[in-house]
């Protein structure tokens, strides 16, 4: 079977890192191409960061365009606390020798979805800005997309405010855009990702796996919480694109989502209703993992970059 062709949007930052890694290292995927938006550190950073990890991992003909630098109607919040200063966590890349492409991220989207309709699936783990600004330019790409897949929202509690998970918290309105859009929205949320933790063991088989384990995955994995045998940090952003790998990895259930855009603490809230009624359902909300099934597929792909690096893959 022929690789599912992906344009991922997103905002590196370190999971975003580690989900790259995974997805340039699964024989199920094949980046097409990479978008970046202003989130867990700015845009400069975020847009620095991938085009380093494109010439680190090794895939340097994938076009790199970045997008929004914040939010769409208010401030821009980011999470370099957790991340790091510069985005990656403990790791420290070098410098990209290959410059960004021209234009937009929104018009990328536009084009590249308008060119290869049916074919393109988009997996988005940052903030939403980019993808709203592109349905708002174009609104007929929900028709043109073969799926559309985020990590982010919560049905239960979140992580940038009790109500709140970071990516739709930082930029609310756009969140709101993109689920009123008229498209099934495959979410991936917190009550998933959190479960995804890389424990002791699963930082020693990264440690295990040369020059990508010591350069990228250890130092990022480590960066922002403790590790220890039966927990550690979460490695929220690679279980989107584990999902577009192997799509039994993930249980899901039909839902009608909104989004919270004037609640004074609920702000970017998800508001997730699995009692449909009459409604067509406009997302498929994640609501458990095969944790052990996930790890082994990703540390799989880590496996491949590895063993790539330097030759490509």
């Amino acid at each position: 079977m022929a690789p599912k062709k992906i344009v991922i949007d997103c905002d590196p930052g370190i999971d975003d890192a580690l989900a790259l890694a995974l997805a340039h290292g699964s024989p199920a995927l094949e980046i097409v191409g990479v978008t970046t938006v202003g989130g867990n550190v700015s845009l400069d950073r975020t847009t620095d960061n991938a085009l380093r990890l494109r010439e680190f991992l090794g895939f340097p003909e994938v076009p790199v365009t970045p997008g929004a630098a914040g939010a769409m109607l208010r401030g821009t919040i980011e999470a370099a606390r957790v991340h790091g200063t510069g985005g990656l966590g403990g790791a420290v890349l070098p410098e990209a020798t290959l410059p960004v492409a021209p234009g937009h991220a929104s018009d990328y989207l536009i084009e590249t979805l308008r060119a290869d309709p049916g074919e393109i699936t988009l997996v988005a783990i940052g903030p939403l800005t980019n993808i709203a600004l592109a349905v708002l330019k174009e609104p007929r790409i929900v028709d043109w997309v073969r799926e559309f897949a985020i990590l982010g929202g919560t049905y239960t509690r979140g992580n940038r405010t009790p109500a709140a998970e970071f990516n739709i918290a930082a930029d609310p309105e756009a969140a709101a855009i993109v689920f009123r859009a008229g498209w099934t929205v495959t979410q991936i949320g917190l009550d998933v990702s959190t479960t995804a933790q890389a424990t002791g063991p699963v930082v020693e088989r990264m440690r295990a796996l040369g020059r990508l384990g010591a350069d990228l995955l250890v130092p990022c994995a480590t960066f922002y919480g403790m590790v220890t045998a039966s927990d550690g940090p979460a490695i929220h952003d690679a279980c989107a694109l584990a999902y577009l790998a192997d799509p039994t990895l993930i249980e899901f259930e039909s839902a009608w989502v909104e989004v919270e855009t004037a609640g004074r603490f609920t702000s970017g809230m998800t508001v997730v209703d699995f009692d449909l009624g009459d409604r067509v359902p406009n997302a498929r909300v994640g609501t458990s993992i095969d944790v052990a099934r996930f790890w082994e597929l990703t540390l799989s792909a880590y496996e491949r970059v590895n063993q790539g690096l330097g030759s490509g893959i």
